[in-house]
């Protein structure tokens, strides 16, 4: 599969019309992927936002030429349906055919937890809810009139009537190697994010193909996409300022789990502060971006996703574009 750059829309940092704009101009310094977050809430209180992934795509569907476009990630298992994804999806690739994919994940208690008012499952119970959600999408994309009795989720007679001929792929997040396996079982694409030892993607990967080989599946065909947080600046002290509003990332699993409210997420965040730059590539370099980009591609990873922390995303877009962009490009030729 060829290298394919993207852009992350951070739905939790921008407006939704701030963040239209910064996509199309992602688009038209030659960015390949616009991937929009999925919050109901955002990871800061102050200064955070958090349009619907769902509203801003049927915009950009249209604001947009020639991306491929959609989620980096969203959880069809508790604040939505998975019949109500299946027929968004439907509809946002009849707007935009051939153009669009679902990214999922099993979801954080700050997004599913304020806006269901229920308790946040365990890790094991959302692992076989997504499984079962990606299970009935599919069916509601390829069968009419579907019945489904599920252990979490039933359909009578449901029949999505706007779809594609060809199905959406589903690409499925991971960051363990039980969710890994579950993308090589049931997934078009894999997603994780960068940042964290390379032993770690080595290793999910690895789930991956285990996962597929069960299945029957040929591992080389699933998309291997992942997010890589980077903050380039021509000043390298803007570069490293640009991580604060992202503190967030730099805390561990055990940290941030569990956490429901944006402010208590925000006061962690702060009381971390100095470890914010730790999950970015952060450089004035483009050499040293391009060398330490490249140790992805060189993993498999075949589809990269830049996420930038700046408030300023024009000023990124256009630096990394005119400094970094070509000498990536023919170094992943």
């Amino acid at each position: 599969m060829a290298i394919k750059i993207g852009y992350k829309a951070s739905a939790e940092q921008f407006g939704p019309k701030e963040l239209l704009d910064y996509s199309v101009q992602a688009e038209q310094i030659g960015l390949e992927i616009i991937s929009v977050s999925d919050h109901f809430q955002p990871w800061r209180h102050k200064g955070g936002h958090a349009p619907n992934a769902l509203a801003w795509l049927g915009a950009m569907t249209q604001a947009s030429k020639t991306a491929t476009l959609g989620t980096s990630v969203l959880t069809p298992t508790l604040r939505y349906s998975p019949a109500i994804i299946a027929q968004a999806f439907a509809t946002l690739a009849e707007l935009a055919p051939g153009r669009v994919y679902l990214g999922v994940g099993t979801g954080e208690a700050m997004n599913e937890t304020p806006a269901t008012g229920g308790e946040f499952p365990g890790r094991k119970d959302r692992r076989l809810r997504l499984s079962e959600a990606i299970r009935l999408i599919k069916l509601l994309w390829t069968e009419e009139r579907v019945d489904f009795e599920g252990e979490f989720y039933r359909t009578e007679k449901a029949t999505i009537y706007d779809r594609p001929e060809q199905p959406i792929p589903i690409y499925v997040a991971a960051s363990g190697p039980l969710a890994a396996k579950l993308a090589g079982r049931l997934g078009d694409g894999f997603v994780c994010t960068s940042g964290k030892d390379p032993q770690l993607y080595l290793n999910l990967l690895e789930n991956v193909r285990e996962g597929a080989a069960q299945a029957g599946r040929d591992a080389d065909q699933i998309h291997r996409l992942i997010e890589i947080k980077v903050s380039y600046d021509r000043d390298k002290q803007y570069a490293y300022e640009a991580c604060n509003w992202w503190a967030a990332l730099a805390l561990t699993p055990e940290q941030k789990e569990g956490v429901e409210d944006p402010i208590e997420m925000e006061r962690l965040a702060d009381a971390n502060l100095d470890k914010a730059h730790t999950r970015f590539i952060v450089s004035d370099d483009p050499e040293e971006v391009v060398e330490k980009i490249k140790v992805y591609t060189d993993l498999g990873f075949q589809e990269l996703l830049l996420h930038a922390p700046g408030p300023d995303q024009s000023r990124f877009l256009e630096q990394f574009g005119a400094d970094v962009l070509p000498l990536l490009r023919e170094r992943l030729r």
